[in-house]
C-alpha cells in the first residue's frame, strides 16, 4: 500500500527524468481475467484525463474485459476524477453513493478510483476512513500499472491503495483505445511546475516533464497513416514543452515538425501566457494546418489578484500578446479561462476583468467562482465575499462573455467554412463538427461526410453553435 502525501508531491528536485519504454505488461495470470466481464469508466475533468482514460480502456480489453455503457451490467467500475475544483469532487462522492447502492445488489463488482482526486492525500484519507467498500485506489503516475494492481486487490480480497506523490517519468508505449476514429489526444508532456496559488494540478500530476520529440512526431505519423484528420496536442502548459529537457528545441519547433507530417489539423491546450512567445506565434501563421485557434488563460483582469494567483504576467502583458497573436494570425479565434471572487478580490477588481473582457471580446470564456483546494496557498488566504456576490459577478461576467460570443459568432453568418464532421449531431438527421476556428456546427446532411472535412455554408448562429449546410460547390 501506498499513500499519497500533499508535503511530498510539493518537493521539485534536480532529478533526471527518466523516459520509459518498456514498463507496461500484462502478467499471463490477468490476461484473461475480464473474459466475460464488462467494464465502465467515469471520467471527469481535462482533455488529459479524457485520454487517460482512453489508455484505460485499452488496457482493461488487454485483459479481456469489454466495455459497457450501462453502469448497472458492469463487473468493474472505473472512476477517473479531477480535482481542480469542489465542485468535481462532490460529483465523484455523489457518484459514489450509486457504486455503492448497485454494489450491494452486486457484491462482486470492483469499484476503482483514480486520476487526480486520488492523488490527493485528504480524499484517500476519506476513502479509507468511509468508504471501505471501494476496492482499488491509484494515481495519475502509475495508471499502466493498472493489471498488477487489480491482481493484488483479487488476491488479498482487501483495499488496495497505490498512489505515489512523485516528481513523475515519462512512460512510453502505454495502449490506447481512442474515441475517435478521426481525431486524437497526443500527449506531448506532463506535470506542472507553475504553481498558481489556486490550482492543486502541481501536486496532482507531479513536475513538468516533455516527452522526446521523436516520439511525439512518430504517434502522429501513425496516426496520419491510420487517416485521423486531426490531433490535439496536451500538456498541463504545453507552451513550456520542451524547457526541461535541456535541449534547443522548444514548443515552436514541436509545432513545425508536427505540421510537416501533413496531418490535417493541429491543435495544441494549454497555454499559459507566460510562455506564449513571438516563435510560437510566427509558425501557427505559417502553416495552413496549424489551426486559428488559441485557449489563452486570462484568469483575472486585475495586475493586484493576479500577483496573488501567482501567475507571473500583468493584463497589460496579457492584452499586448493577445492584440500580436490577433495581429499575426488570420482569422484567429481565442477563449479564456476567468476565475471570479478570488480571495481578496474587490468590486475594482473584479470591474478590471469586466475591462479586458471588454478590450478582449473573446470568442468564449470557461468561467469559474474560486473553488480552494486544500494544500495551495489561495485556500490559505481570507474570504472575503458572500456566495450571493460571488454568483452576481459571475452572472455579469458571463452577460458579457455571452454577448462577445454572439457577437464574434454573427460574423461567420452567410460564410463558408471548413468543418470536420466528426460524429451524428443530438439534431436528428445531422452531423457535427467544428470549423477549423473551434466552433460547433450542425449540419444536416448524409452521414457519408462523417470524418470529411467539408465546405459548409453557415445558415444560423447562436451563443454557442451554429447551423449550415454543405456548400453547393463540394
Amino acid at each position: 500500500m501506498n499513500l499519497p502525501s500533499l508535503k511530498e508531491a510539493k518537493v521539485r528536485t534536480n532529478k533526471e527524468i527518466k523516459i520509459i519504454n518498456n514498463d507496461y505488461i500484462v502478467p499471463k495470470s490477468m490476461k484473461t481475467i475480464g473474459k466475460d466481464k464488462k467494464y465502465y469508466i467515469k471520467t471527469y475533468g481535462c482533455q488529459m484525463n479524457v485520454h487517460d482514460t482512453e489508455n484505460i480502456k485499452a488496457i482493461l480489453e488487454d485483459m479481456s474485459f469489454t466495455e459497457t455503457l450501462d453502469m448497472g451490467d458492469a463487473d468493474l467500475i472505473l472512476l477517473n476524477t479531477c480535482a481542480i475544483r469542489e465542485n468535481a469532487h462532490n460529483k465523484m462522492f455523489g457518484f459514489l453513493g450509486r457504486v455503492k447502492h448497485l454494489k450491494e445488489s452486486k457484491p462482486n463488482i470492483i469499484c476503482a478510483i483514480c486520476g487526480c482526486m486520488a492523488q490527493e492525500e485528504s480524499v484517500v484519507n476519506a476513502i479509507k476512513l468511509k468508504y471501505k467498500w471501494v476496492d482499488i485506489v491509484f494515481g495519475t503516475h502509475n495508471l499502466h500499472k493498472l493489471p498488477f494492481i487489480l491482481e493484488e486487490s483479487l488476491k488479498e480480497k482487501r483495499q488496495e491503495i497505490e498512489v505515489f506523490s512523485i516528481e513523475g517519468d515519462v512512460y512510453e508505449n502505454i495502449p490506447v483505445k481512442r474515441d475517435s476514429k478521426y481525431k486524437a489526444w497526443v500527449n506531448i508532456m506532463y506535470g506542472c511546475d507553475k504553481f498558481c496559488t489556486y490550482c492543486i494540478v502541481p501536486y496532482t500530476r507531479g513536475k513538468q516533464r516533455s516527452r522526446l520529440h521523436k516520439d511525439i512526431i512518430n504517434e502522429v505519423e501513425t496516426l496520419v497513416k491510420d487517416g485521423y484528420k486531426e490531433v490535439t496536442l496536451l500538456g498541463q502548459n504545453v507552451n513550456a514543452y520542451g524547457k526541461d529537457l535541456k535541449i534547443d528545441y522548444t514548443m515552436s519547433n514541436l509545432l513545425e515538425d508536427v505540421a510537416k507530417t501533413g496531418i490535417d489539423r493541429i491543435r495544441f491546450v494549454t497555454s499559459h501566457p507566460w510562455d506564449f512567445n513571438d516563435e510560437m506565434i510566427d509558425v501557427i501563421a505559417k502553416y495552413k494546418n496549424i489551426m486559428p485557434y488559441i485557449h489563452l488563460p486570462l484568469q483575472s483582469g486585475s495586475n493586484r489578484i493576479l500577483k496573488l494567483m501567482g501567475r507571473r504576467y500583468t493584463k497589460e502583458e496579457y492584452i499586448k500578446l493577445f492584440n500580436k497573436i490577433k495581429e499575426k494570425i488570420k482569422g484567429v479565434s481565442i477563449t479564456t479561462d476567468i476565475i471570479v471572487g478570488f480571495p481578496g478580490e474587490t468590486l475594482e477588481d473584479f470591474n478590471e476583468t469586466l475591462d479586458v473582457v471588454n478590450t478582449c471580446k473573446f470568442d468564449s470564456a470557461f468561467t469559474f467562482i474560486f473553488s480552494p483546494r486544500e494544500g495551495t496557498p489561495a485556500a490559505n488566504m481570507k474570504n472575503n465575499l458572500t456566495d450571493e456576490e460571488k454568483n452576481n459577478r459571475l452572472y455579469m461576467l458571463n452577460e458579457l462573455v455571452n454577448k462577445y460570443a454572439l457577437e464574434n459568432n454573427k460574423k461567420y453568418l452567410g460564410k463558408v467554412v471548413p468543418v470536420l464532421l466528426e460524429d451524428f449531431s443530438e439534431k436528428e438527421g445531422s452531423l457535427m463538427g467544428y470549423t477549423d476556428t473551434m466552433k460547433l456546427v450542425n449540419v444536416e446532411t448524409d452521414k457519408k461526410y462523417l470524418g470529411k472535412i467539408v465546405d459548409i455554408k453557415i445558415t444560423d448562429v447562436k451563443t454557442w453553435s451554429m447551423d449550415g449546410k454543405i456548400d453547393k460547390k463540394v
